[in-house]
Parts: structure tokens; sequence; C-alpha cells
């Protein structure tokens, strides 16, 4: 029988590890993929259109808007950028077989709850000192302003995420392993296929 869950939503805010959760799972399982999102905001070095993101201008994300291929989307205001669900992505990779793994914000993430039976899980740092560490050692160039906005916002995505989620997963430096494991058990109890 084909298994019902095929989304699945791993949100947290910036520097949570959400996408080194995703990246870890489909190393594992193969059956998983990353859906590949939408995004007004210009490649960074190294980034590769289609497999990072897909870059549009903001004229070119709104056409995309328009003809249903972004069904949901959000401006992230620090970034001055308009990111979302890049859905001939999303449906090549469920046509597949694929179980789509989502990182998303708690709008994107209710979108796939209701369009998707996905079950959402929200990646939270133990404080907000642990995501700045994280932060200054992914990017030790970032400015001390871009520093402080971006945990605004982490700030505000964590208050927005309580009781918004199915499930919480506290993510702690030097226990990745057990909280990778901890996602695993979620996805297996919910009818995923691991």
């Amino acid at each position: 029988m084909r298994n019902q869950r095929q989304a699945i939503v791993i949100a947290g805010p910036t520097g949570s590890g959400e996408t080194t959760f995703t990246n870890e799972l489909i190393l594992a399982y193969p059956q998983f993929a990353r859906l590949v999102s939408a995004t007004t905001r210009p490649p960074r070095e190294g980034e590769r259109g289609g497999e990072d993101y897909y870059f549009f201008s903001q004229e070119g994300f709104f056409e995309e808007v328009q003809k249903g291929n972004i069904p949901e989307y959000t401006h992230v205001k620090n970034r001055n950028a308009w990111y979302g669900s890049y859905k001939p992505d999303l449906d090549n990779k469920l046509s597949s077989g694929k179980i789509v793994i989502v990182n998303t914000d708690l709008h994107g993430a209710k979108h796939y709850k209701e369009n998707y039976n996905a079950v959402t899980i929200f990646i939270k740092p133990k404080g907000l000192e642990v995501l700045e560490s994280r932060l200054r050692r992914r990017n030790p160039d970032m400015s001390e302003h871009e520093l402080e906005k971006r945990l605004e916002q982490a700030a505000r995505e964590i208050a927005e995420a309580e009781d918004q989620y199915d499930y919480t997963v506290f993510n702690t430096d030097g226990e990745f392993s057990d909280t990778m494991e901890d996602v695993v058990e979620i996805l297996k109890r919910e009818g995923y296929d691991v």
C-alpha cells in the first residue's frame, strides 16, 4: 500500500540546524528529497539555481505566483527578499515517489499540513546565545547589525512557533545524533516510511 505521508515540514529559526537535519535525513534515507524553494534574493557564491534555490527577479517571482507555481510565500524583511514553495519542484519529487522535506516558516507549515497532510517539526535551539555562536561560526564576516537583525527574527520565529507545530525538538550542540534519533522516531510514529 502506498504511504499517505509524502511531505514533512522541518522548520526552525536561522542557525537552528533544520538544513543540517534535512541533509542528514536524505543521506540516511534515500526515499527523502528536499524541496528546492524559490527566492528573489541573489545567489550567494557557490549557489546553483535549481539545486540551492530557484532564483527569480521580483517580477519573475510574482509571475510564478500568478501561474500557481508558488502557492505559498513570505517576505523576509531583514533580507528584503521573497521566499516560497516552488510547486513544479514539489510535484516532480512527489510523482517520482519521494517523501519531500520542506524547510519553511509557520505560514508554509500550515499550508503543507492542510494540503499535504504533513507532520510539522520545529527545531528549537536551547537559547538565543546558542544561535548567536552558531551564526558567528558559520559566517565570521557577518556585521553586528546583521547578526542583531537575525537574532531578533529568530526570537520572533521561536515565540510565534509556540504550540503551532506538531512537534518541537531541541537541537543542542554536541547532541546532534540524539536529536536526529528523536526526529526519526517521530517520523516512524507518524507513519512515514523510515
